[in-house]
């Protein structure tokens, strides 16, 4: 029995997709066009079949649209593409002296894996295609002969290996095979225990997996690839994904694919579903609630997209509360509008949005806000084919009774009329206003928070929840981080008094108080907003902001941190006083005049920028700084983009909801916030981004009561798993724990000298700690260490700032053993191994640890320079004093080289793998010493430069030295001929192979077969194998089937520049082992 390799992975979702009703091929089997991307023949076969009653010359307009793409980057012919698939193309043609257009579909979206489906579904692996270079990934699926979706595979069985690496694959793949990503759809990276889907161009941690196959529970089964690949790749589903739930997000710069998470998918499915019901019902579609971060906003996208499939040409309205979140989710609307069909259109009024409605009796996607139904009475439209949208469901949209209210003076007094009784006023909720102005509409809530238990309106507006992705799902989904929450409350010194009057404010919050409340509240807190705007407070809170996020969080990850401000006066306070502190933040300033005042703006380089919109109540100068609209926008443009110099935004309300920063890690709060506006607040760290651990909320004015109460809501799991956020009670314990771990790990090597050191003693102890840790004896410490060390990382970044300075240096000593010990021994196998790159990894991250300004050489008894081929460079590594360490650079740069040979070299792979292994063999038997196995290791890696020094000598390539290796293996051979004649038959035997090789012949068993008779024929020739020589023939004949294996790569790859440097190959797949 074989091992279980790619090959056998491979294989294995062969046969799973042949039970979903897939037809397999093998690649080298079909007769085609090589430097063709596509299954013609089946293409041509399968517009007919779906287009039956089209004129042959609009299928052939078709098919030349579908080969031939203007010159435009992949990303804009991809788009092109999509809009073929999911729409039908759009042909112009000639027929008996006429000009005709047509619209022929190359896919049957409508039958898709029912009775009379006319879609073609094929598997294929091995499919060689030819553009830059030559490839051939895993596995492609064409439906009509289109490749829409590319597989790359990773052995289960092999350490080096992972879907990460696939991933690095594909990216490589449409640089030498573009043409071929034209026509994708969804690209998957899968090792068995891990396979996810994204698309041409999202990045790894845009790579999703697909847990359930209905729809109704999720998978939490370790390697589970069957619940993957059949939850998406079923035909029916597969065709719904393609046209329905796959879009371009374009924003005028940058243009984004976007695939539909397995969350989303369904739970819109779900929502299309109970629209139809509440359409020919009670107008009441549900609530559809997915935790904030998790893609709300394009799940309203899918829906709006969706329904006008399968609801009769319905006009859609969107509400939101607050105009900055009506400008958010029309532009994100605008974005897909190519995917929608149609453009979004923004209502300026009521009176506008009455006109646009009156204006069609269908179709159309309307934007407005809740507070335009309020300027006046009346229905807007009867329709019943109206669908309105509601972001944020719970906040104000509720409200369906009318309520007698008293009317007050400025002072909060009661007015009387003449015969001195109270004025009173009817109040009528908005959700009624809006449905008395849309009364046979349906309604649909959109919320990244719960319902409040509390609150029975939302479920009286809208109906029950239709979905629920909580926390805690999309935390393990990988679509959400977690939040953590540091107080520093303290270093602000405000008494009890002052927290009590906060708390008040929360209570106000809490209570969606009524106008007589809110009125006496906002006279209480004024005295509040006196002490929390004292210029002796703001500076205590500034200098902690500074010195906070100077040392704990300015080099994490890329830097970007929100201050949430009390309101505008004490925003402007914040920010004048960090720019007084750091002047340098401003950038490059300019000098604007202010009525008489002369006022000096940041400029774009400033690292700090103010976020508000503009008031004429206040100071004339704030305007210098806040900017209008235009500037706003390109600010957030700025603060989004990660290479951007702004670090800093300071906001009120914008950018709380909505705003989304994926490498935005931390949030400085100063504003008292409760349920669904503090957990939305929050949200704004929670997203993902490369290896972010989760998010930092830093407390400064005591939200931490808050924050638990707003946990009530969620579900019982979240609570669980999130309800206690504080950094003190869940990162810094975890913190405690695995350095406990790594220190018991390194019992026995001492690593005192790190902590006060100089650079030469801080690196002899890393080097010295590596050495330790990759002991033949501590293969279960390395791995448990490599595991715990990392854990260890992602806790320090979270909670840093109760971490006292030794422990932090300990761990700083952790991560740079971790560090080295990961590029020493798994540095990815298609990277050239580098001691530089290690040293300067290193340094870079001792410098943001431990605030060393010094140069660390891991490598001082080696130097940096890596070639096995060197004499120097081996006499080097045989006086290292770490031996551990010596063994496994040895033996990492002896497999490299072995991997080279067999690429090219039967001969030499075989004899150098058995000298390899029977020295490790009996070093890891204990019968040799540190000393005699870098001995043995040595003197291998000088035979095998004298090996690479054969060719030199008898003027062979290295190409033809595998052959004069394989010729002359059985020694005897060389008594039969002289040296020259078998050289003479190797430059033979190597130009005959060049002449007559065909694309993909190693798979073909018809062109192997050719292949040996070529090569038979030509050793007949010079009567080789000499008499009762056979198994010499067997060798050669190997060793040319190893160079059909590798002669489109080999070029790039040679053995050896003109100074004898290493050159790694990459790995050689499974299958060709």
């Amino acid at each position: 029995m074989s091992d279980y390799n790619e090959s056998s992975y491979e294989h294995a979702l062969i046969e799973l997709f042949q039970n979903m009703g897939w037809e397999h091929v093998y690649g080298p089997d079909i007769e085609r066009n090589w430097h063709s991307p596509l299954y013609d023949s089946v293409l041509e076969d399968s517009i007919r079949r779906i287009n039956p009653k089209a004129a042959p010359a609009a299928i052939d307009e078709a098919l030349l649209k579908l080969r031939h793409f203007e010159n435009a980057e992949l990303k804009k012919k991809n788009a092109i593409f999509m809009e073929y698939l999911q729409n039908g193309i759009e042909v112009s043609y000639h027929q008996n002296g006429e000009t005709k257009s047509d619209i022929l579909y190359i896919a049957d979206f409508e039958n898709a894996g029912k009775p009379g489906d006319k879609n073609s579904y094929i598997i294929a692996n091995q499919w060689t295609f030819i553009e830059n270079s030559n490839k051939r990934p895993d596995i492609l699926l064409f439906l009509n002969g289109l490749p829409i979706c590319l597989f790359e595979l990773k052995s289960p069985s092999r350490e080096q290996t992972d879907a990460s690496e696939a991933y690095t694959q594909i990216r490589n793949y449409m640089q030498e095979i573009p043409s071929i990503f034209i026509y994708n759809c969804i690209c998957v990276l899968s090792d068995q225990l891990t396979s996810k889907a994204g698309t041409i161009t999202s990045g790894e941690d845009r790579f999703m997996e697909w847990k359930t196959k209905d729809g109704t529970i999720e998978s939490s089964a370790f390697a589970d690839f069957t619940t993957f690949f059949e939850g998406i790749f079923q035909k029916a589903r597969l065709l719904n994904i393609i046209k329905n739930f796959i879009c371009f997000n374009n924003d005028g710069i940058n243009s984004y694919k976007i695939l539909a998470g397995y969350h989303q998918y369904f739970a819109v499915c779900k929502a299309v579903e109970r629209t139809k019901l509440a359409v020919s019902g009670d107008g009441k579609i549900g609530v559809f609630w997915h935790t904030q971060g998790s893609g709300k906003s394009l799940s309203m996208v899918f829906y709006a997209h969706l329904l006008q499939q399968t609801i009769e040409s319905p006009t859609i309205v969107v509400i939101t509360d607050r105009n900055d979140l009506d400008n958010q989710l029309y532009t994100q609307f605008c974005n897909c509008a190519n995917f929608l069909r149609q453009e979004p259109v923004q209502a300026e009024s009521r009176e506008h949005l009455k006109k646009l409605l009156e204006g069609r009796k269908a179709n159309g996607i309307i934007f407005t806000t809740m507070q335009k139904f309020e300027e006046g009475e009346g229905a807007l439209s009867d329709r019943r084919n109206i669908i309105v949208m509601a972001d944020e469901a719970h906040r104000g949209q509720y409200g369906l009774t009318e309520k007698i209210r008293t009317v007050k003076d400025k002072d909060g007094k009661v007015l009387l009329d003449e015969n001195g009784n109270a004025i009173v006023k009817t109040a009528t909720g908005t959700a009624r206003i809006i449905r008395d102005s849309l009364p046979n509409a349906s309604y649909i809530g959109f919320t990244g928070t719960p319902i409040s238990r509390e609150d029975r309106s939302t479920i009286e507006v809208f109906g029950d929840y239709i979905d629920v992705y909580d926390m805690t799902q999309a935390v393990l989904d990988g679509a959400t981080r977690p939040v953590y929450y540091e107080s520093r409350v303290i270093k602000l010194k405000l008494d009890d008094k002052i927290l009590a009057q906060i708390d008040a404010e929360y209570s106000v919050l809490a209570k969606n108080a009524d106008e007589e409340v809110i009125e006496k509240s906002k006279r209480e807190l004024g005295k509040l907003e006196a002490i929390l705007g004292h210029e002796k407070t703001v500076n205590s809170l500034v200098d902690d902001i500074l010195e906070h996020y100077e040392n704990e969080r300015q080099y994490l990850y890329t830097g970007k941190a929100m201050i949430v401000a009390y309101n505008r006066a004490i925003a402007m306070k914040i920010f004048n006083r960090i720019l007084e502190l750091r002047p340098s933040w401003a950038g490059t300033t300019s000098q604007v005049t202010i009525g008489s005042k002369q006022i000096a703006v940041p400029g774009d380089d400033a690292k700090i920028a103010l976020v508000m919109t503009e008031s004429n109540k206040e100071p004339e100068e704030w305007r210098a700084f806040i900017g209008n609209k235009t500037r706003r926008q390109e600010l957030a443009a700025r603060f989004k983009d990660n290479d951007s110099p702004l670090k800093i935004a300071i906001v009120v309300d914008m950018w709380l909801t909505g705003f989304d920063v994926p490498s935005l890690a931390t949030m400085y709060v100063y504003k008292p916030m409760e349920s669904y506006n503090l957990m939305q607040a929050v949200a704004r760290v929670n997203r993902v981004f490369k290896d972010k651990e989760g998010g930092l909320v830093v407390d400064y004015v005591g939200i931490a009561s808050a924050l638990k109460q707003a946990m009530n809501d969620y579900t019982v799991r979240d609570r669980e798993n999130y309800g206690e956020m504080d950094v003190a009670k869940r990162a810094y314990p975890k913190f405690q724990e695995k350095l406990e771990i790594c220190r018991n790990l390194f019992f026995g090597y001492d690593y005192t000298p790190f902590y006060e050191g100089s650079d030469l003693q801080r690196g002899m102890t890393i080097s010295g700690a590596v050495n330790f840790i990759v002991a033949p004896n501590k293969e279960e410490q390395k791995q448990s260490f490599i595991k715990e060390a990392l854990m260890l990382k992602q806790a320090l970044s979270l909670c840093s700032s109760m971490v006292k300075q030794n422990m932090r240096l300990e761990a700083a000593f952790c991560e740079a053993v971790r560090v080295l010990v990961m590029r020493l021994l798994y540095n990815p196998s298609n990277k050239k191994f580098s001691l530089k790159e290690i040293n300067e990894r290193i340094n870079e991250l001792l410098t943001y640890s431990v605030k060393s300004d010094g140069v660390i050489n891991l490598f001082s008894d080696v130097g940096e320079k890596v070639n096995l081929f060197d004499p120097t460079f081996l006499e080097n590594i045989g006086k290292m004093k770490e031996k551990n360490l010596a063994v496994e650079m040895l033996k990492k740069l002896i497999d490299d080289q072995v991997k080279v040979y067999k690429r090219t070299n039967l001969v030499k792979s075989e004899a150098f793998s058995v000298l390899i292994q029977q020295a490790l063999n009996r070093y890891l038997n204990g019968m040799l010493t540190n000393e005699e196995v870098i001995q043995e290791l040595l003197n291998l890696a000088k035979e095998m430069f004298r090996a690479s020094e054969e060719g030199n000598k008898l003027g062979l390539t290295d190409e033809e030295l595998a052959f004069y290796d394989a010729l002359t293996k059985p020694e005897a051979v060389k008594d039969f001929y002289s040296n020259e004649e078998l050289v003479a038959l190797t430059k033979e035997l190597t130009e005959t192979l060049r002449k007559n090789k065909t694309i993909d012949w190693q798979k073909k068993e018809s062109a192997r077969a050719k292949m040996r008779m070529i090569v038979k024929k030509l050793l007949k020739k010079y009567k080789y194998p000499p008499e009762g020589q056979d198994d010499a023939l067997k060798t050669v004949i190997s060793q040319c089937e190893l160079w059909t294996d590798v002669i489109a790569d080999f070029d790039a790859y040679p053995m050896s520049d003109g100074y004898g440097v290493l050159k790694v190959a990459e790995p050689q797949p499974e299958y060709m082992s």
